[in-house]
């Protein structure tokens, strides 16, 4: 493999999942910029998708797009209800998802309700935390506050098709589909209404989009909290879907104390424009990993791309 790579470290605004900063590496190609940012827990197997769609970005060709304007929401991570009642505010965004299973929920889903009005669309992400009885009790509690759908409130696909039958609320997999060996058991088991799609965990905009089709279920794309080199392969995607009807989870550069470039892919009243942003040296400059920190994201990278790459 002949590719340019940098590797790099973002402060993140707020905390997330645990996380206080985001890592990757970036790849240059003929093609354009490609981003590998698995998370530190994932090993080779995992990261091998990672990799693969960071190559796409780098030397492939992406989808024809069907549309050039992607509908978002707002990320809302587990902060105080003032915090997250001003991050919806300040977003502009008319549709806002809220993480959950962590801290007061009740308060913070209630502060972002507010902060949408009535007419905003408001869904939760509990990322696999809950069992099925409390995931139960926790949904029938804050759809109070009308939920458009839960994401991931149970950690397998069974347990998913278990409280499927107990809500009325919608439910969407996002980890089952994405960590699992077979991403199509989503929709045999009937355990999803809805299915997140991420590109870099499903390997690249191709196969992500393979992946939509052959599911047959409506399709939400989000990011894996990246750079915007990351987002506008998310955008690719949500670009070439056949139909989109619920706003994507692409809105999360601002989820980062930077980017790295100087035209980054932020959300304008709710909307991102689909397209590729270079990266900008004067952008880059303070977060540039380098020595120790950025080799170990080219073993990284060359362990997940295999013998020969």
């Amino acid at each position: 493999m002949d590719l340019l790579t940098r590797a790099y470290r973002i402060p993140l605004v707020d905390p997330f999942r645990g996380l206080r900063a985001r890592e990757g590496l970036l790849l240059q190609g003929p093609a354009g910029w490609g981003e590998f940012s698995p998370f530190v827990e994932y090993g080779p197997a995992l990261a091998r998708w990672w990799a693969a769609a960071a190559r796409e970005g780098a030397e492939g060709v992406w989808p024809e797009p069907r549309r050039s304007v992607i509908p978002v929401n707002v990320t809302v991570p587990a902060v105080t209800p003032e915090r997250a009642h001003k991050i919806v505010t300040s977003s502009r965004c008319s549709t806002a998802k809220v993480k959950v299973a962590e801290g007061d929920d009740g308060a913070r889903v209630e502060a972002v309700r507010d902060a949408l009005g009535p007419a905003g669309k408001l869904r939760v992400d509990a990322n696999g935390a809950w069992q099925v009885d409390e995931a139960e009790k926790a949904i029938r509690e804050l759809d109070a506050y009308d939920l458009e759908y839960v994401e991931q409130p149970v950690a397998s696909l069974e347990e998913m098709a278990a409280l499927r039958k107990k809500v009325d609320v919608p439910l969407a997999a996002d980890e089952s589909v994405r960590r699992a060996e077979d991403p199509m058991r989503v929709a045999r088991l009937e355990a999803a209404d809805i299915v997140v799609l991420k590109v870099q965990p499903l390997g690249g905009v191709r196969r992500a989009l393979d992946i939509a089709e052959r599911a047959g279920l409506p399709a939400v794309v989000s990011s894996a909290l990246e750079t915007s080199v990351g987002i506008s392969a998310g955008l690719a995607l949500a670009a070439a879907l056949e139909d989109l009807p619920y706003a994507c989870g692409l809105a999360t550069v601002s989820l980062l104390e930077g980017d790295v470039t100087g035209d980054p892919l932020v959300a304008e009243d709710g909307f991102i424009q689909a397209r590729r942003p270079a990266v900008d040296e004067e952008a880059l400059a303070p977060y540039v990993l380098e020595g120790r920190p950025a080799e170990a994201w080219d073993r990284r990278l060359a362990a997940a791309l295999g013998p020969g790459a």
